[in-house]
C-alpha cells in the first residue's frame, strides 16, 4: 500500500476508497478547511453567548416587573414568559456547552480567542441559577403585590435591572481580550426597612427573591477568575508509583480506549461480513456505521433506524436523479441543491436528527456522484443490502459492550440519586463547611445528569417483550430531582453567607435537626424502595425465608412499620414543617437583631436566613413529589398490589436482615 500527500483540489474520499493511506499536506486546503471549521466553532459560541445575554436580560427584566406588579394576573403574565424564556435559555447554555467540547481540539492560530470565549461561556452559566432562584420564588409568591414591597425597594429593583441590563450589553460590545471578565459596575446595596424579617413561612418566598437578586448582584460584580493551580500544586505523575496491573485496568476502562474498541470492532466486523456478502462493494457496509459514531451512550437501535431511512431515502433519490437526468450527466450536481436543502432539515429534526440526516445525504451523493460505475438500480440495492450488514454488526457490538437495557440502568441510577440526596441532607448544618456540602453537591449533579442521559435513552430504545418504559412518571423524578439539586445550592450559599458573620448559630440548630428528622428516614424509604422489580416476588421471597408472615405480622404489630414525618401534623391540624420554619424564623429573628448586627450586614443576614428557611420548606416538599412519583411509578408496575412505601421498606428490611 502506497503512502499518498493529498494536495489542493483531490477528493479525500477518492484516496481513501482507493485504499491509500492519506497525509494532509499542512499547506493543503484540508488544512485550511480544518481551520476555516475551528474558526466558525468559535464565532457559533461567541453568537450563542450573546443570544443567552440578551435572553438572560429579558428574564430579569421581566421578573422584576412580575415582583413588583399590582395584581396576580399581571405578575402571573410576567411568570409565563420568563418561563419561556427558561426553556431558550436552557438550550442556548446546551448549545454553549456541546460548540465548547468541539473547540478543544483547536490549535494557533484559533487558540489565543478561545479565553474569550470560554470564560464568557462559563460567566454566562454562573447568572443562569440566580436567575432561576428568581423564577421559583414568584412561583411561590401569593398574593401580589408581596407585603415588603416599598417605593425604596422598587427603586432598587429597578436600578438593579438597569444595572445588569448594561452589564449584559457591555458583555456583547467589548472587544476579544477585554470579554474575559464582566465589566465593572457601580452597583447599590440593598436597604430594608428596620427590623424588617419574615413572620411566617409565608413571608420566605418575596424575601428569597430579593436573595437571589442579591447573589445575581455579587455574581456580575466579581470579575476575578480562579487562577489555576500552578504546576508546584499539583502531584506529580511522575511521583505516583502505579503498578503495572493497575495502569493497564485504567487504560482499558478509559472512555477513549472503550469508544476506539468498539469503533474498530464494529466497521471491521461490518466490512469482513460486506466483502463476504460481495468482494466488490463490501467497503460499503463501513461507512453508515463510521457516520455520527457518537462518543456517549446512544440509543443504538434508534439510531441505526434512522441511519437506516436516511441510507434508504438517500439512495432512492439519487436512483430518482438518475433517472430525470439521464442523458445530462455532467449536470446531475445540480439535483443535489435541494436535497442538501432538505437533508439540513431533516438534521435539526426530532424525528431523524444528525444520523439519519447525514446518512440521507451521503446516499444521494454517492449514487449521483458515481460514473461508469454500472447500473444505478443495481448499486443502490447493494448499498442498502450492505448497510444493513454494517448496522447490524454496530448493534450486537454496542450490545456486547453494554449488554444492560437503559430502563433498567435508569432505575438503578434513580436509587442511587436518591442516595447521594441523603447523603447531601445529612450535611446540612449551620456548623458544616461550604467545601463539604459542596462535594455531596457536585456529586448529586453529576448522578442527576447521568440519571438524564439514561432516562432519554430509555424513552428511545425498543420494548421487545419487556415492561414497556414509564418515562412520565421518571421525568417527574427527574423534574424534582433537579429542582432539589437547585433548592441545595442556595441553601449552600445561604449557608455560607451566615458562616461569615459572627453568630452564635447553634441556637437555629435544633430546628435543623428536626428538618433532617424529617428527610433522612423517607429517602431511606425510597432508596431501596426503586429497586424492587416486582411486589409479587417480595412477598415470596418474604415466604420463601420465613421472614414474616405479612397478613398476620402486620396485624399482631410483629412487623415494624417505617414511620412517615414527611406528613406529621401538629397539635391543630397544621403541616409540622410549617411549624418548624416559624420556629427557626423566631429564633432567628432574636439572633439577627438581638446581637447589634451593622445596617448592611443585618440585611444580608435576614436575606441569608429567610433563604435558608425558605430551602428548607421547599425540600420537604419536593420530597413528597418524590413519594407521590414513585406510588405512581410502583403502582404502574404492580397493578394488582396494594402500594404502601413505607410497608414495602419494611418488608425488605426484613427480608435482608435475617
Amino acid at each position: 500500500m502506497q503512502n499518498y500527500t493529498i494536495e489542493s483540489g483531490v477528493s479525500l474520499e477518492a484516496a481513501f476508497c482507493r485504499g491509500k493511506v492519506v497525509y494532509i499536506s499542512p499547506f493543503s486546503d484540508h488544512t485550511l478547511a480544518l481551520l476555516l471549521v475551528g474558526f466558525l466553532y468559535m464565532m457559533m459560541v461567541k453568537k450563542k453567548c450573546k443570544l443567552y445575554a440578551d435572553n438572560a436580560s429579558e428574564m430579569v427584566k421581566l421578573c422584576v416587573k412580575a415582583f413588583c406588579a399590582n395584581d396576580d394576573t399581571s405578575a402571573q403574565a410576567f411568570v409565563s414568559q420568563a418561563k419561556s424564556l427558561s426553556i431558550k435559555g436552557s438550550k442556548l447554555l446546551n448549545a454553549i456547552k456541546s460548540k465548547k467540547e468541539s473547540m478543544k481540539w483547536e490549535t494557533i492560530p484559533i487558540n489565543f480567542l478561545k479565553p474569550y470565549c470560554m470564560k464568557t461561556a462559563e460567566k454566562l452559566q454562573e447568572t443562569e441559577m440566580p436567575i432561576q432562584g428568581m423564577l421559583i420564588a414568584l412561583q411561590n409568591i401569593h398574593p401580589f403585590p408581596p407585603q415588603i414591597l416599598d417605593q425604596d425597594l422598587k427603586d432598587h429593583l429597578d436600578n438593579l435591572q438597569e444595572n445588569i441590563s448594561q452589564t449584559f450589553d457591555q458583555l456583547k460590545s467589548c472587544m476579544p481580550f477585554d470579554l474575559a471578565t464582566f465589566p465593572e459596575s457601580n452597583h447599590e446595596n440593598l436597604m430594608l426597612s428596620p427590623h424588617t424579617f419574615p413572620q411566617t413561612h409565608k413571608d420566605l418566598p418575596s424575601f428569597f427573591f430579593l436573595f437571589c437578586s442579591n447573589l445575581l448582584q455579587r455574581k456580575m460584580k466579581n470579575n476575578s477568575l480562579e487562577n489555576p493551580p500552578s504546576p508546584t500544586d499539583q502531584p506529580s505523575k511522575k511521583s505516583q508509583k502505579e503498578g503495572l496491573f493497575e495502569w493497564i485496568s485504567a487504560f482499558v476502562m478509559h472512555r477513549r480506549f472503550t469508544l476506539a474498541l468498539k469503533c474498530s470492532l464494529s466497521v471491521g466486523f461490518a466490512v469482513l461480513f460486506g466483502l463476504i456478502y460481495s468482494k466488490q462493494n463490501g467497503i460499503w457496509s463501513g461507512l453508515p456505521v463510521a457516520i455520527s459514531f457518537a462518543a456517549s451512550r446512544e440509543a443504538v437501535f434508534r439510531v441505526s433506524n434512522l441511519k437506516a431511512q436516511g441510507t434508504v431515502l438517500g439512495t432512492v433519490y439519487g436512483v430518482l436523479g438518475c433517472f430525470v437526468l439521464e442523458k445530462y450527466v455532467k449536470v446531475r450536481f445540480l439535483i443535489l441543491l435541494p436535497w442538501f436543502i432538505f437533508c439540513s432539515l431533516l438534521r435539526r429534526s426530532r424525528m431523524y436528527g444528525p444520523a439519519g440526516g447525514v446518512s440521507a445525504v451521503i446516499g444521494a451523493v454517492l449514487i449521483l456522484g458515481r460514473e461508469h460505475f454500472g447500473s444505478p438500480t443495481e448499486f443502490a440495492i447493494i448499498r442498502i443490502v450492505e448497510a444493513f450488514i454494517g448496522l447490524s454488526c454496530s448493534i450486537v457490538v454496542e450490545l456486547m459492550f453494554r449488554p444492560t437495557r437503559a430502563s433498567t440502568l435508569a432505575k438503578i441510577q434513580l436509587s442511587k440519586s436518591l442516595q447521594v440526596l441523603n447523603e447531601c441532607i445529612c450535611t446540612v448544618s449551620h456548623g458544616c463547611q461550604k467545601e463539604c456540602l459542596g462535594g455531596d453537591l457536585k456529586k448529586l449533579k453529576a448522578n442527576v445528569n447521568v440519571l438524564r442521559k439514561f432516562i432519554e435513552e430509555a424513552e428511545m430504545e425498543p420494548n421487545f417483550w419487556f415492561l414497556p418504559f414509564n418515562g412520565g412518571c421518571y421525568n417527574k423524578l427527574l423534574k424534582t430531582l433537579s429542582n432539589m439539586v437547585s433548592l441545595l445550592v442556595f441553601l449552600n450559599h445561604a449557608n455560607a453567607s451566615l458562616q461569615q458573620e459572627n453568630l452564635s448559630l447553634d441556637k437555629v440548630e435544633a430546628e435543623v435537626e428536626l428538618f433532617k428528622e424529617m428527610m433522612q428516614p423517607s429517602l431511606k424509604c425510597f432508596e431501596s424502595i426503586v429497586l424492587v422489580k416486582s411486589l409479587n416476588k417480595l412477598e415470596k421471597e418474604l415466604q420463601k425465608n420465613n421472614a414474616c408472615d405479612t397478613s398476620s405480622d402486620l396485624e399482631l404489630g410483629k412487623l415494624s412499620i417505617r414511620q412517615n414525618k414527611l406528613h406529621t401534623h401538629g397539635p391543630n391540624g397544621e403541616d409540622e414543617i410549617d411549624n418548624i420554619i416559624d420556629s427557626y424564623l423566631k429564633t432567628s429573628y432574636e439572633l439577627v437583631f438581638g446581637e447589634g448586627c451593622e445596617e448592611v450586614k443585618g440585611h444580608e443576614v435576614v436575606l441569608s436566613s429567610s433563604a435558608f428557611a425558605f430551602c428548607m420548606r421547599g425540600l420537604v416538599r419536593e420530597a413528597r413529589e418524590i413519594e407521590k412519583g414513585l406510588m405512581e411509578l410502583l403502582q404502574w408496575e404492580n397493578p394488582s398490589s396494594h402500594v404502601n412505601l413505607y410497608e414495602i421498606s419494611s418488608k425488605i428490611d426484613a427480608l435482608y436482615n435475617i
